[in-house]
């Protein structure tokens, strides 16, 4: 059933801002987008190209030939390592400046499922708690002017007999008798709570916490574009405190758990453009830090720029959160598209945007504007802003989560429109939906612990609300 009017703006909606009051304004205007956009400049790099061939790269072992190769680039002055045709073998690569890792038409890395081929550990942080854990799969580290760049593959080999199953979930291949990822992150979350020092927090070999795929960390000036990602053990694309990263024509399809496409954390002036996801966890997922260790390093993520992006499926299509104790703001999101799966027998994106937050976060949520959205898929809530998405402990440390602006979204099908729920001790502040359709619905919107919430020119399941 439908819900009614009178449902969609019953006791529970309180806050809602009636038709025709202004939607707010947002400090995050047309000129300051414009501003961040204007700073994110690709990196440009020399005409010297050093195939990994003349390194002695093999197919069977391409390993070493492929950072003998980013080696030799980089001592000269940079330019293009390539790799040709064919299905190269391979470790762990570490980019260095003013390399583009170059994957002609044709070409494909398959990367190791040894862990040991991910050793020794490095500085990183797994589901943003920093750590010593094994590298990710292509990593670079304080690096400037890095690219992947190409038509080619890049294979992470994730599946139910390889990474995945560490989970510790019968979904994903585990069985009694395996290892699994649950004590180590448990330990992990003690350290982080405690704030054990991070060079106290040493995993790697004999524990089981899975490497994140692409990770540059502290790098300025990135580029990753037209490459095809697939099976991550973990995270595909994970920018950890870079600044100017560019995101664009990225194919990724990883169906693992937090297999999420594309997360930048902790950077500052990121665009993420021209991309398609098919995911099982977020497509884009924004975060900046987990709980005591955001709240310490207070390294916000912002100026980040999402458009023209196609999401096939996943859990959000954008998501901000959880992990974000550190902050997100000044976030602008254009122009997505969701097609219909007509077979699909259940929801397979569960939300346009979602804010996920609990009590033991802290930080906040500013100035996040989203428009032109036209989804054909089955979800769940096309708008989620939530302060109980998991976690427990304090009580108090929620975020501060305001001016959210969701504008001309189009949504054939969903369980609901919009579900914003705050907390008593701190409501959302600020939120406007308008000038959207949702097609399809099947229970009633739901606005708790929210104040200066405006819906304006809605329909839902046919009816105009505001």
């Amino acid at each position: 059933m439908h819900p009614t009017r009178r449902q969609i703006l019953g006791a529970g909606l309180g806050g809602v801002v009636a038709a025709g009051i202004g939607v707010p304004a947002l400090a995050s205007d047309a000129g300051h987008e414009q501003a961040v956009r204007a700073r994110i400049r690709p990196p440009q790099f020399r005409d010297a190209w050093f195939p990994i061939t003349s390194y002695g790269a093999t197919p069977a072992d391409a390993t070493a030939g492929i950072n003998a190769a980013i080696r030799a680039c980089h001592e000269s002055g940079g330019g293009h390592v390539v790799v040709p045709p064919g299905v190269w073998h391979t470790g762990a690569i570490q980019l260095l400046s003013r390399v583009d890792l170059h994957l002609q038409r044709g070409s494909t890395l398959r990367f190791s499922t040894d862990p040991a081929a991910y050793l020794p550990v490095v500085r990183t942080r797994w589901q943003s708690v920093e750590v010593y854990n094994y590298s990710s799969l292509i990593r670079a580290e304080g690096q400037t002017d890095i690219g992947i760049t190409g038509a080619g593959v890049l294979d992470g080999a994730g599946d139910n007999e390889h990474w995945w199953y560490l989970i510790g979930s019968g979904q994903y291949g585990w069985h009694t008798g395996l290892p699994n990822q649950r004590a180590d992150w448990g330990e992990l979350e003690r350290m982080n709570n405690e704030q054990v020092p991070v060079e106290q927090r040493v995993f790697g070999a004999g524990h089981y916490l899975r490497p994140s795929f692409i990770q540059p960390f502290r790098c300025t000036n990135v580029l990753i574009e037209g490459v095809t990602v697939l099976n991550s053990p973990m995270w595909t694309i994970h920018p950890l405190e870079c600044h100017n990263v560019t995101v664009q024509g990225v194919t990724v399809r990883n169906l693992g758990p937090n297999g999420d496409g594309c997360d930048p954390e902790s950077c500052t002036d990121v665009l993420i453009r021209d991309c398609t996801f098919e995911t099982h966890d977020d497509c884009i997922a924004i975060k900046s830090g987990r709980d005591a260790d955001g709240r310490r390093l207070g390294l916000p993520s912002r100026g980040i720029l999402i458009e023209d992006c196609t999401v096939v499926s996943g859990g959000a299509a954008v998501a901000i959160g959880s992990e974000m104790s550190g902050g997100v703001e000044d976030v602008w999101v254009r122009r997505l598209h969701m097609p219909a799966d007509p077979a699909a027998e259940e929801a397979y994106v569960q939300w346009v945007l979602c804010v996920k937050s609990t009590s033991t976060r802290g930080g906040y949520v500013r100035n996040v504007d989203l428009s032109d959205v036209d989804s054909r898929a089955w979800m769940y809530r096309p708008l989620e802003i939530t302060f109980s998405y998991q976690g427990g402990g304090d009580q108090s440390l929620f975020p501060d989560v305001r001016d959210i602006r969701f504008d001309r979204v189009r949504v054939a099908r969903a369980e609901r429109a919009y579900r914003m729920v705050g907390a008593e001790t701190q409501r959302i502040r600020s939120v406007a939906v308008t000038n959207s359709t949702f097609d399809q619905v099947a229970a009633e919107a739901v606005v708790q612990y929210a104040d200066d919430v405006t819906i304006r020119n809605v329909w839902i399941a046919g009816t105009r609300v505001g």
